[in-house]
C-alpha cells in the first residue's frame, strides 16, 4: 500500500513525459494578465465585470474539450491496434515461413532467414515512413546491399518489401515448396500487414479539422482572458494564482489531445515503434534459433 501511494505522488510530480513544459509559457502569459488585472482592481479601475462569465458558459468549453481529447484518444489507440495487428502477422508468417516452407537444398534455409529479416524490415520501414524519414541503416542491417539501394529510391518502402515477401512465396510455391492453401494463408497474413500499414497512413494524413482546432484555440484564449475580470473582486492578488491554475487545467487537456493525436513521432507520449521493432527482430532471431524436425516428435 505505501510502495502504491509513493509512485502515485512519484508520477503527480513528474515533469517528464508531462504537458507542462509544452504550455508553460501559456499559463505563464495567463497568470500575468490576472496579476495585470487585480493591479488595475487595486487602483480602482472599474474591471470588475461579473456579466462576462456568461460569455462562454463552462459546459461548453468542457464539452469541447473532451471532444477533442476523446477523438485524440481514438486516433492514439487505432494505431496501437494497428501495430499490434502489425506484430501478431509478422510473428504469425514469420512462424509459417520457418516451419512450413521446405528445405531442399542447403540455401534454402538461408533464404527463409532472409526472408523472414524482411518481415522486420517491413515494419522498421512503416516506422520511418509514417515518421516522414528517409530509408536509413536501420534498413540495411536487414537485408542486401542491392535491395537496400533500391529502397531508397521507392516512394512507399514498405509496399516495395511487401511485394519482395510476395515474390519469395509465390517462388517458393512455384518449385513445390509450399502448396496452394499454405501460399494462400501466408499471402493473406501478408495482406493484412499492408492493411496495417494503410490504417496508419489513415491516421497520420487525416488531421484534425483545422477549423475544430482554430475554434477550440480562440475559445480558451477568450475563456482564460475573461476570467480575471470575474474573479478579481473576489479573489484580489489571487486573481494571478487562479487564472494560471485553471488555464493550466484546460490548456493542458487541449495539449494532451495535440501530442496523442499523431502516436508515430518522437514524444513521450507516442507509441514506442523502436522498442515494438526491436522486439520483433528478437522473435524472428529466437525462432530461426529452433529447428523445426518431424525427428523431435519421434
Amino acid at each position: 500500500m505505501h510502495r502504491e501511494k509513493f509512485h502515485w505522488f512519484r508520477l503527480a510530480f513528474q515533469y517528464k513525459a508531462s504537458v507542462f513544459p509544452a504550455i508553460f509559457n501559456r499559463v505563464l502569459y495567463c497568470g500575468l494578465f490576472g496579476v495585470f488585472i487585480s493591479l488595475l482592481h487595486y487602483f480602482r479601475f472599474p474591471v470588475f465585470q461579473p456579466i462576462l462569465e456568461n460569455v462562454i458558459p463552462s459546459i461548453v468549453l468542457g464539452l469541447l474539450l473532451v471532444f477533442r481529447t476523446n477523438t485524440a484518444y481514438d486516433r492514439f489507440w487505432e494505431g496501437r491496434k494497428c501495430w499490434g495487428s502489425l506484430v501478431n502477422n509478422v510473428r504469425n508468417l514469420a512462424r509459417q515461413i520457418w516451419l512450413t516452407v521446405e528445405e531442399c537444398e542447403p540455401k534454402d534455409r538461408a533464404n527463409k532467414i532472409i526472408n523472414m529479416r524482411l518481415l522486420v524490415a517491413f515494419a522498421v520501414a512503416t516506422k520511418l515512413h509514417l515518421r516522414g524519414e528517409s530509408v536509413n541503416t536501420e534498413l540495411e542491417e536487414l537485408m542486401s546491399s542491392y535491395k537496400y539501394l533500391t529502397l531508397k529510391t521507392m516512394n512507399n518502402p514498405p509496399l516495395e518489401i511487401a511485394f519482395w515477401i510476395g515474390d519469395y512465396l509465390q517462388y517458393q510455391y512455384k518449385c513445390d515448396r509450399l502448396h496452394i492453401f499454405q501460399l494462400t494463408a501466408m499471402q493473406e497474413l501478408l495482406t493484412k500487414m499492408v492493411n496495417d500499414l494503410g490504417g496508419c497512413e489513415r491516421i497520420l494524413k487525416t488531421p484534425m479539422p483545422l477549423a475544430y482546432a482554430i475554434h477550440l484555440k480562440q475559445l480558451l484564449l477568450i475563456y482564460c482572458l475573461l476570467l480575471p475580470f470575474q474573479l478579481v473582486d473576489n479573489l484580489g492578488w489571487w486573481t494571478g494564482a487562479i487564472v494560471a491554475l485553471v488555464s493550466f487545467t484546460l490548456l493542458g487537456i487541449e495539449e494532451i489531445g495535440i501530442q496523442i493525436e499523431n502516436p508515430f513521432g518522437y514524444d513521450s507520449n507516442d507509441l514506442p515503434l523502436d522498442a515494438i521493432c526491436n522486439t520483433m527482430l528478437l522473435n524472428i532471431e529466437d525462432l530461426t534459433s529452433l529447428t523445426p524436425s518431424v525427428s523431435n516428435y519421434n
